[in-house]
């Protein structure tokens, strides 16, 4: 045999061998997760949560009476509301790793004080230029849904959510002359998409979606619309404790009859989850 061809032959035999030999520990190592080995923080039966959100207010009202129809009031143009930061609440129950049900709440409440710079009418009263006026806006709002997540691995999860979101919200003017206030509340149906993705076994994006809108074309005089959008991270480090991080945005409005509202908040929040 020709002996630099031998040569070559058996130096790419040493080099096999080698590779073989070094890859070897690294394949007794790695051991892929299987699905009854989730990501971290995907082993829970309750999960209980708190947030502190920072939105801005954009926010808009109109109430008649007696037949005066109302002034379109701007909470922040007109009655002088500021920015405020709120708490948030969650609740789910998980039986089973693709079910979950959940109780939401949210009280956002604004107080402020101002001048009037021009006149409004509101509640059937006309309140008149330079005249002080306090007012008030309490927003509640309940959500208890139920999650199905139909695509379920060790990368993260895909489901859908049926809702019922309750929402009560009342505005108040009080001033010198009178004091009025409008009062809306009610259930209201919504449907939705959730989609969780670990970066990391320990880091996981979740983006969600819900929302439902009774269009003009049922009825001109009465509609509604409801959208919550949800994005944000989690950093999970144990499968008890995390912390999140992310922005939610939430739109609601309404008119029935010459009464309309329109309520959105906008803006990051954090917040932590414990699990068990």
């Amino acid at each position: 045999m020709n002996t630099p061809a031998f040569r070559a032959y058996g130096r790419a035999a040493l080099a096999a061998a080698l590779l073989c030999v070094a890859a070897a520990p690294a394949a007794a190592q790695y051991k892929p997760r299987t699905v009854e080995n989730p990501a971290t923080g995907e082993k829970y039966h309750i999960e209980g949560g708190a947030d502190l959100w920072f939105p801005t207010a954009d926010m808009v009202v109109s109430s008649e009476q007696l037949g005066i129809v109302g002034s379109l009031i701007d909470f922040k143009k007109t009655l002088g509301l500021v920015d405020q930061r709120f708490t948030a609440l969650q609740l789910q129950l998980r039986p089973a790793r693709s079910h979950k049900f959940f109780l939401n709440y949210t009280p956002i409440d604004y107080s402020q004080s101002t001048t009037l710079a021009q006149d409004i009418v509101f509640n059937g009263i006309r309140y008149r230029l330079g005249l002080p006026v306090n007012s008030d806006l309490n927003w509640k709002t309940y959500e208890i849904g139920y999650e199905y997540d139909f695509v379920v691995k060790n990368w993260g999860f895909v489901g859908f959510d049926l809702e019922a979101k309750y929402t009560d919200v009342q505005v108040s003017l009080a001033s010198p002359i009178a004091s009025e206030f409008a009062h809306a509340r009610g259930p209201i149906p919504a449907l939705g998409g959730i989609v969780r993705y670990y970066i990391v076994p320990n880091i996981a994006i979740t983006g969600q979606l819900t929302g439902f809108k009774i269009p003009d074309s049922i009825d001109s005089r009465y509609n509604a619309h409801y959208v919550d959008i949800d994005i944000y991270g989690t950093l999970n480090f144990t499968n008890n404790i995390g912390v999140k991080g992310g922005f939610r945005s939430r739109d609601v409005g309404y008119l029935i009859k010459s009464d309309s509202g329109s309520f959105v908040l906008r803006g990051p929040y954090f917040g932590a989850v414990l699990r068990y």
